[in-house]
């Protein structure tokens, strides 16, 4: 039988996973009562709800097609670049790729990205241009502006003699010429396999046994399953292997336990597997990412792909707050410290180190959007933590300088806003490339920006454009840092005592700022409540209660009423701090805080600093 690995590789919200819907759903692999379930590869709660795709996932098909019978083996990125150690270490599995393009938003950040990792390792890519169906879709201009980034890139003549073809993944439907209707996707998967060459490793199977761990998860009970491709020889269950590490080190011996191929959308054990195909491995308890799984008679580690630096930091620390405990039923340092472990040995792009107080952990990753999945997956599982704002992580150059990390920003906006874009973000330091007519009434604007401006911008940015701006951004490179960048413009409003928040005391602050919190609200001393419409802190005290005496009746004043408070979400909470205030997370709430809780300490260490 014929064998094809491909990835399907692509920006943020072009359509990658339901396309692949359709493929299994076009390929036989849902029997005709067999309920189909929309982005069926988006399987975790998270993915669900934010409607992006978080993990790299396998699944594989049967096309009977020209060449006749083929298995393909599709893996599923995700697209934000937040996510793209996961894009990064699953191109070394596959032979091909299909770069996916959206024929109205046309080239993007993230497909520059993706597409830079897969000519760097020479894949043959098949350009997809997907949702030609769009009422403002413009292929022809797509394909050119695909065909200008291949060229710019770098990519070779074979590369650029990339083949094209149509599609709409919504509707299921693939065509090589616009002209020419289709209702199915069959030319995409005979494109596929005529395109994409059969794995080189094939004909190693004769060799011994050798596997690089692609992707790592745990499975109540098989344990830890290692996936990837076979590059050499067979896997059979019961036959003894050894981990090594990328430096030729061993780290454990053990035996497969079990082998288990992707089919459709379930993994099935299989009783042998052969080079060249995909497979996930159970057995072993300590090999993780980037190791290489091989016979005994082996001794040198397959080369692991390497990985792009984080970019962005934040502590992550007990919760000291005096709620602390209430909500959340892991709350000590050493259970925090274990999963951030965990999460650092499964994701390659996480970086765990522990800071000078044994309580607090440096995490550093990709961008906000990742550390905040990460912190609300915790969340979830029931730990409290208090989260320090983003920090930019910084490189020391050649001459000693300090470098800082620089990001690609695509924005698209409605042409009123572009004004008041252009002037906030210059303010923080971002240069403007290009900007330009993207049709139907919007503007795109390209810059360069440093990450630290970025921070906490999101929100802003929002509120400017009335919520009809799309800001894209992917990390491009270091450069000499740039001076200082002012922060939040508008201070904040402190409680300066432990209790309940009382409607009245509420009703009263409203003339002060936003309201964070409702009435009848557990808050204490050094908790944030709101936001100041002036620039300085202000310490309040939210639990005042309405006085009552024998003249004044409790109901005779009017009506309290309160506007609905504005309850920031774990990321906008993350992005809205400074420097001296942290987000406490429990499983229940979100609060803002102080960093110092004793408003007497807090003015002190501003007049000392």
């Amino acid at each position: 039988m014929n064998l094809r690995n491909v990835a399907i590789i692509a920006h943020v919200d072009h359509g990658k996973t339901t396309l692949v819907d359709q493929l299994l759903a076009q390929s036989g692999v849902f029997r005709a009562n067999e309920a189909t379930t929309e982005r069926a590869m988006d399987s975790n709660d998270q993915e669900r709800e934010r409607g992006i795709t978080i993990l790299a996932k396998c699944t594989s098909v049967l096309w009977h097609g020209k060449a006749g019978e083929t298995r393909i083996n599709i893996i599923d990125t995700p697209g934000h670049a937040d996510f793209g150690g996961e894009v990064e270490r699953i191109l070394g599995m596959v032979d091909g790729c299909v770069l996916l393009v959206d024929a109205e938003e046309g080239v993007m950040p993230q497909t520059k990205f993706v597409l830079t990792k897969a000519l760097k390792m020479g894949l043959r890519p098949i350009l997809c241009i997907n949702k030609v169906d769009r009422a403002h879709a413009d292929p022809d201009k797509v394909h050119n502006a695909a065909f200008d980034l291949f060229a710019a890139i770098g990519a070779t003549d074979e590369q650029l003699d990339f083949p094209h073809i149509y599609a709409s993944g919504r509707a299921g439907w693939a065509t090589l010429d616009m002209n020419v209707p289709s209702d199915n996707l069959a030319p995409l998967f005979d494109m596929i396999v005529d395109h994409v060459p059969p794995p080189k490793v094939v004909e190693n199977k004769d060799k011994p046994f050798q596997i690089l761990n692609v992707l790592i998860e745990s499975d109540p009970f098989l344990g830890r399953l290692l996936t990837g491709r076979i590059e050499s020889g067979k896997a059979v269950p019961g036959m003894s292997i050894k981990a090594l590490s990328r430096d030729g080190k061993t780290i454990e011996q053990g035996r497969i336990t079990k082998v288990l191929a992707f089919r459709g959308l379930k993994r099935q054990p299989v009783d042998e597997a052969e080079a060249g195909d995909i497979v996930a491995i159970a057995g072993m308890s300590k090999a993780t990412v980037a190791d290489t799984l091989c016979a005994l008679e082996v001794t040198e580690a397959l080369p692991a792909q390497p990985i792009d630096p984080p970019t962005i930091s934040m502590t992550v620390s007990v919760n000291d707050s005096p709620l602390a405990g209430r909500e959340g039923d892991k709350v000590q340092s050493r259970v925090i410290r274990d999963r951030l472990l965990k999460e650092a040995e499964a994701n390659v792009a996480i970086r765990v180190t522990e800071t000078g107080g044994k309580d607090a952990f440096e995490v550093a990753g990709r961008g906000e959007l990742q550390l905040g999945v990460l912190i609300e997956n915790m969340r979830r599982e029931g730990f409290e933590l208090s989260i320090s704002r983003p920090r930019v992580v910084y490189q020391t150059g050649e001459n000693g300088e300090r470098l800082e990390p620089i990001e690609d920003v695509v924005i698209d906006v409605d042409d009123e806003y572009t004004g008041v874009v252009i002037e906030k973000l210059s303010a923080r330091k971002a240069e403007l490339k290009d900007m330009g007519p993207s049709g139907a009434g919007k503007t795109r604007l390209t810059l360069k920006s440093p990450s630290r401006s970025l921070i906490g911008y999101q929100g802003e940015f929002l509120t400017d454009t009335r919520g009809s701006g799309v800001l894209n951004r992917v990390f491009s490179h270091y450069e000499p840092h740039k001076g200082a960048i002012e922060g939040r413009l508008k201070g904040v409003l402190v409680s300066n005592g432990d209790g309940e928040t009382a409607a009245f005391a509420l009703w009263n602050l409203e003339d002060r700022g936003v309201m964070f919190v409702g009435g009848g609200e557990k808050t204490y001393q050094g908790m944030i409540i709101g936001e100041n419409a002036r620039w300085d802190d202000l310490d309040v005290n939210p639990m005042k209660a309405k006085q009552l005496n024998n003249i004044r009746a409790a109901g005779k004043d009017e009506a309290v009423r309160l506007t609905p408070p504005r309850r920031p979400s774990l990321e906008q909470a993350i992005a809205y701090i400074e420097e001296d205030e942290l987000v406490e997370v429990t499983p229940k709430s979100i609060r803002l805080r102080k960093a110092v809780l004793n408003p007497s300490f807090r003015k002190k260490r501003v007049r000392e600093e």
